[in-house]
């Protein structure tokens, strides 16, 4: 919760000091002197929005990745509740290899979907379009946040790799939680402090659910 609370102060904080600046810069693409004012009020507006897109971003990366030694026993606590099986059963690892882990899932996850981003924030440019491509990075956005709420639970049955290949075959489990964290972030204040642990405790009870599924042997008729 302190990390959540103080990586917000400080990206939030910082974007906002950015948005006049990024809403300037778009400004001088309009090189005409009819409209300028009208554009330069247009430009205000997507810049605060590419601001606010970007430091959400940031905001959540930054604390999924840093929070990944505290969420961790937490999700596998969760997972002993629901099975019965005691903690540390699975892969046990170590609280530097847990941090450096969430560091570069998150690292990864962040750079994709900034590549996927611009383009999308581009579209807000082409009226119509813009009202999808809102929707359309929202679902980026939620994707994103599911992944590294079910890596706290990953990291214990899969390595690496095989963690990205069962989070790309279970998007719609991603989705549907980050969908609850995006929503939780706009709660003022409390949300930024409890979403990260209420969105993992729902996390780990879904992507615990997948993997009995997913290791279930299937028996002939």
């Amino acid at each position: 919760m302190l990390i959540s609370l103080v990586t917000a102060i400080v990206v939030f904080g910082s974007a906002y000091g950015l948005s006049d600046n990024i809403g300037a810069f778009i400004s001088k693409i309009w090189i005409w002197h009819w409209g300028r004012e009208t554009f330069a009020s247009i430009s205000n507006f997507i810049g605060g929005i590419i601001i606010v897109v970007i430091g959400l971003i940031l905001f959540k990366h930054i604390i999924m990745a840093l929070s990944a030694p505290f969420m961790s026993p937490v999700s596998e606590k969760i997972e002993a509740h629901f099975t019965g099986n005691p903690p540390h059963s699975h892969r046990n690892t170590s609280f530097s290899e847990q941090l450096w882990r969430g560091i570069r899932i998150n690292i990864r996850n962040l750079f994709k979907e900034l590549l996927f981003t611009i383009p999308i924030l581009l579209l807000k440019f082409i009226p119509v379009v813009n009202i999808f491509s809102t929707i359309l990075l929202f679902i980026l956005q939620a994707y994103y946040a599911g992944f590294g709420n079910m890596d706290y639970t990953l990291e214990r049955h899969y390595n690496y790799k095989d963690s990205l290949q069962f989070v790309s075959k279970h998007k719609g489990l991603a989705i549907g939680n980050g969908i609850v964290f995006i929503l939780f972030l706009l709660i003022p204040v409390i949300g930024v402090i409890l979403v990260l642990p209420l969105s993992v405790t729902a996390a780990s009870t879904k992507t615990v659910e997948a993997i009995q599924i997913k290791n279930k042997p299937i028996h002939a008729a």
